[in-house]
Order: structure tokens, then C-alpha cells, then sequence
């Protein structure tokens, strides 16, 4: 089969799309089919290099909507090359173009939201849901509705999809999402880590990894942190995320106003090797966030047998309570509260437990190769 996968930008710094994207491609690609992938990006980026597929970039494109006419006229002459287009996220030109470019042909596409339904973006910024529906009707509602279908990753996925617009009409099928996980050795990256930070070396680290945005619940973790640390001098909260839209100033303020200083560090952006060792050396991972569609850092550390303390905003948070892989609470101070006391108190025979547990997790839901036949089955119907 031979598949062209569509997103707007392949910029690492757009976070989990981006790296499952790759991570897909290239397990789709061992399967035995054949997968491009199509952006609005720069032909000169230099995050192309790597990539374990062709790369088609159309670009220059314009405005935060990527517009580039240049991609229809690309789709409409190139799409009988391929058996199907995937098109990964909306609200950008990309998903608009495929609806457009493939209308009245034979090629059947299939849509990836990567939770931008949720409606949780409508309550948090009204303004911006209200710009939405003036585009949703003419553009968005048909893209979703002219599909084959609409892929969700979770049933969450799908029944909160179903609340943001009233409007809203498709073929709903829910596949798995996984990831390839970690695969190396432990020993190497752990030693990497603590080489590289020396400070964490006997601490126990509660992780959080991911970009520090208003939706991932950083300030209510900092709250919650600063009413256990002191029961426990050894506790250390790691930030390691991208500060994409300047957030991070202003957690830093509160985390000085609360006094811990010292027991918080900033990693920024890492490269792989800190990254795996990071998850590798934690103590927990956390991530309280108020809206989360699959959550790629929570199933990475899941894969490094790391416990996880989510939210019941991330939409796999019925896998992971099922498997006792961590904790679920509410999206609030209270919620994250009871997160980190939960696993404070845990005896060390009920947290090595939960530590098994965890690479269980992954391996039964979230593994890359159950996820990609799962795809593969999906859209061969």
C-alpha cells in the first residue's frame, strides 16, 4: 500500500504529532508499505534530515493558517500516485487542501484530529472558539464529513469530539496510537543523565516532559509540590519541555515565590539520550493537564517501567487506571494534591508493583506494531 501522510509542519518543537508522525512512518515502512509524507514546511528545513521517509515540502507557506495554494495543485496532481492520504490535525490549510484537492477522485482520506476537538479549547479561550465557528461550517465540517473516515485514538477521543460544535457529522472509527518505546540500555542513559546533572544524582525526581503551555496544568503542579516537598528533602520536581509561548517566566516567579527554589530545575529542550534517561531516572512522571489527547510523554515513560500521575483530561487515562499503572485525578490543586500523596505513601513492595505494572501497560496498549496493524486494518476496509 502505498500512503501519503499530510501535517502542517514537521518542526520537532511541536511536540508529540510530530514525533508519533515519525515514529508511525517508520513502523508503517517495516510493515512493508511504502509512506511519504506531504508539508506546508520550507523545502530547505533542516528537520527533514533523518526522517524515515520521503519528505514533499510545498513551502514557503503564509500566516499561522499555513496558507499555500501550492499544495492543492500538488494533491491534485499527485494523489492517484497513492492508494491513501492521511491527514494529521486540523484548523490548518493542509486538511482543508486535501478535502478540496481530493474531491471527485479515487483517493480516500482519512483524518487524524490529534485532540483538536476537544472542548476543552473552547471553554479556555471562547474568543478564539467563537473565530472557529465563523471557518467551522464551510471548512472543517466538511473536511471531517467528507472523509472515509475520522481517526480517534481513544473512545475519550471520540465521545469528547462529539461537544465542541453542534454541528458535526462523520464517520467515527477509534484506532490505536502507540509509540516504539524504550528499546536500549538503561544503565547507559541513566549514567548520561546524572553525568549531565550531577545535582539529581540521589534526589528523587518527579518528571514532568512536555511543552510549558497553559493546558498541561504546570502551575497547579508547582502548588501541589510545594505542599509535600518539605516532607521529603529529597524530592526534586524537573521541568524538560519547550517554552513555546514564553509560560515558563512566570512559573519561575511562582515557583521563587513559594520558596523551593532549590528543589526545582528547568532542563528546557533536551536531546534523545537526556530524554530517555530523564524518564529512566525519575522516581514518577506527572502530568495534571487539562486537556491531553494521547499524552506521547506518558506513554514513553510507561515504556521505562515509570509509573504515571495524570489527570482525568488525558484521554488514556481509562488504560492506565485499568492496568493500576500509576494514579487518576481531577484537573485541579486538589486532584494533583492526591496524585503526588498517593504515591508517597505507597509501601515499597506496592510501588514495585506499579512499576511492573507499567511496562505491562504499554506493551499491552500502546506498542507500536499493534498500533500500526490496527491503522493498517483501518483503512484497507
Amino acid at each position: 500500500m502505498k500512503i501519503l501522510q499530510v501535517i502542517s509542519t514537521l518542526n520537532p518543537a511541536f511536540g508529540g504529532p510530530v514525533e508519533g508522525l515519525k515514529q508511525m512512518v517508520q513502523a508503517i515502512a517495516e510493515e512493508g508499505h511504502e509512506v511519504s509524507v506531504l508539508t506546508l514546511d520550507d523545502p530547505g528545513e533542516t528537520w527533514f534530515e533523518g526522517f524515515p521517509a520521503s519528505v514533499i515540502a510545498v513551502g514557503p507557506s503564509y500566516f499561522k493558517y499555513g496558507l499555500n495554494f501550492k499544495l492543492i495543485s500538488w494533491l491534485k496532481n499527485n494523489a492517484k500516485l497513492f492508494d491513501v492520504v492521511i491527514v494529521n490535525g486540523i484548523w490548518q490549510f493542509h486538511s482543508y487542501a486535501v478535502c478540496r484537492a481530493l474531491k471527485g477522485t479515487a483517493t480516500p482520506y482519512f483524518v487524524y484530529t490529534h485532540g483538536m476537538l476537544d472542548p476543552w479549547f473552547r471553554l479556555a479561550y471562547p474568543i478564539k472558539h467563537l473565530k472557529k465557528w465563523l471557518y467551522w461550517p464551510w471548512a472543517e465540517y466538511v473536511v471531517l464529513k467528507n472523509a472515509r473516515a475520522v481517526l480517534f485514538t481513544s473512545e475519550e477521543e471520540r465521545l469528547l469530539a462529539r461537544s465542541s460544535f453542534w454541528l458535526y457529522r462523520c464517520n467515527e472509527m477509534v484506532v490505536n496510537f502507540g509509540i516504539k518505546g524504550f528499546v536500549s540500555d538503561s544503565s547507559e542513559h541513566i549514567n548520561f543523565f546524572y553525568k549531565s546533572y550531577p545535582h539529581l544524582q540521589d534526589k528523587r525526581v518527579i518528571l514532568y516532559l512536555g511543552r510549558l503551555h497553559l493546558k498541561k496544568g504546570c502551575d497547579l503542579l508547582i502548588d501541589a509540590f510545594s505542599k509535600i516537598v518539605l516532607a521529603d528533602k529529597n524530592l526534586h520536581l524537573v521541568f524538560i519541555g519547550n517554552d513555546q509561548d514564553g509560560w515558563r517566566s512566570k512559573l519561575e516567579s511562582k515557583v521563587e515565590q513559594l520558596g523551593i527554589n532549590s528543589y526545582v530545575s528547568w532542563l528546557g529542550m533536551v536531546d534523545e539520550q537526556l530524554k530517555w534517561g530523564a524518564l529512566l531516572a525519575a522516581d514518577v512522571f506527572i502530568l495534571p493537564s487539562h486537556s491531553e489527547n494521547f499524552g506521547a510523554s506518558v506513554v514513553e515513560a510507561l515504556s521505562c517501567s515509570t509509573p504515571v500521575l495524570i489527570s482525568n483530561k488525558v484521554n488514556i487515562w481509562r488504560e492506565i487506571k485499568n492496568s493500576e499503572a500509576g494514579f487518576v485525578e481531577s484537573d485541579d490543586l486538589e486532584g494533583t494534591g492526591r496524585l503526588l500523596n498517593k504515591w508517597l505513601s505507597l509501601k515499597n513492595n506496592e510501588k514495585d508493583e506499579m512499576i511492573k505494572r507499567s511496562k505491562e501497560c504499554f506493551t499491552k496498549n500502546f506498542e507500536i506494531t499493534l498500533a500500526v496493524k490496527n491503522l493498517i486494518n483501518a483503512i484497507a476496509k
